[in-house]
């Protein structure tokens, strides 16, 4: 079959599995490999109660997030400056800065080079994490530079790959899988380890603009929009369930796996245990298969996410005074500048800022949600009163 063909007819005619395909896989980076993991790991026989609280917080949560931003046609200004102008722009600039290039896209690049590594990437001549990251800068920059072309890459050609590389890492380890250890966690602190872990996926922070690439990529340069094109709404919509529904069963998969094999994990680091669950399961050849997949699961995110800070710095921030490539290859060289901080560095600076504004996010997507359904008033009070709370809660721990 003509390939070539086939993305052609898809970009003239959106598909809801191609473009629910795409979404799985601009979502799926790093958080979504390495959090389920270490959830499973930590949780042990009691997972079931963390999962409970990861599929709430990484998986219902993003899903609401890009369901209420969709009833905003994809434009986050309008989104976001229901809290007033300046904060509304603030929050913009913060969330933008966390999923791009201060935090999502370089742990993605952390992430990818941590898996290869588990297969003896490192014995190649010169590779280590810095120069990794400048090859992957470079290919984010040519897979970006054609932004409306993502969505028919992803959904036919990466993302089937990826799925059939996570569904054998997943039933193979099923089949010859030990009785998982039992946990001396009790199952509310397991659960409450599940709901803030969820906030590590950063997905809800992705789902807030990924909404206006999948727009961007459906209207396939046609002046339609979700309230006056009912079927581009229908696709979306459905797309968008179809990446939740593939999302919750990466994750319960992955964390059904580090339960039972949490002794061999036990002693690895966090970013390191999808390498050595891959290289344990499948061997050092389909082992190595698993892993790039999952590099190329995390170079959609990474392209995904590049996209959205690129077109955000060259419009709001510069204002159009600079071309998008030089938008792209500022985001890139900010990644490179973070991404040799390792994961554990990179992590250090987010979970605190997640733990604070994610509640009050969630709050947000809730009451405007209802503002356009229902014209639900009150926001203000509502998300600053949410986040007063989570950052005294912060600060006395």
């Amino acid at each position: 079959m003509n390939t070539t063909a086939v993305l052609e007819g898809t970009a003239r005619k959106p598909s809801i599995w191609a473009t629910g395909l795409a979404m799985f896989a601009m979502f799926f980076g790093a958080g979504n490999i390495v959090f389920p993991i270490a959830l499973g790991q930590f949780t042990q026989d009691k997972n079931l109660y963390g999962m409970l609280g990861m599929i709430i917080t990484a998986v219902l949560v993003p899903l609401m997030g890009l369901l209420a931003m969709m009833l905003y046609e994809g434009d986050y200004n309008a989104f976001f400056r229901r809290i007033g102008k300046l904060p509304g722009f603030t929050v913009i600039l913060l969330i933008l800065g966390l999923i791009g290039p201060f935090a999502g896209i370089p742990r993605c690049i952390t992430i990818s080079y941590s898996t290869l590594t588990a297969f003896g990437l490192e014995g190649f001549s010169g590779m280590n994490l810095a120069s990794f990251s400048v090859i992957s800068c470079v290919v984010i920059f040519l897979f970006s530079y054609r932004p409306n072309k993502i969505l028919p890459l992803l959904g036919f050609v990466l993302t089937p790959i990826l799925l059939l590389s996570l569904a054998l890492i997943v039933i193979k380890g099923a089949l010859s899988m030990p009785a998982a250890m039992t946990s001396l966690s009790t199952r509310w602190e397991t659960f409450s380890y599940g709901l803030v872990g969820g906030y590590n996926t950063m997905d809800l922070l992705a789902a807030f603009f990924f909404s206006s690439v999948v727009l961007l990529c459906l209207q396939n340069g046609q002046k339609s929009s979700f309230q006056t094109d009912r079927r581009l709404l229908s696709v979306a919509v459905f797309a968008s369930f179809i990446a939740a529904t593939l999302l919750a069963l990466v994750y319960v998969g992955f964390s059904y796996l580090a339960a039972g094999y949490s002794s061999t994990l036990a002693s690895v680091a966090n970013h390191q245990m999808l390498g050595v669950l891959a290289y344990k399961l499948l061997g050092p050849s389909a082992g190595l298969v698993a892993g790039v997949a999952v590099t190329f699961a995390c170079l959609t995110t990474e392209i995904a996410l590049t996209v959205v800070f690129s077109g955000f710095l060259q419009k709001t921030i510069c204002r159009e005074k600079i071309s998008y490539p030089v938008a792209l290859g500022i985001t890139l060289f900010v990644t490179f500048g973070i991404s040799i901080l390792h994961f554990e560095g990179i992590a250090a600076f987010v979970a605190p800022i997640l733990q604070v504004c994610y509640p009050a996010l969630i709050v947000l997507a809730v009451v405007n949600i209802l503002h356009k359904l229902y014209a639900f008033k009150p926001v203000k009070s509502l998300f600053y009163g949410t986040f007063i709370t989570s950052l005294v809660l912060g600060l006395l721990k």
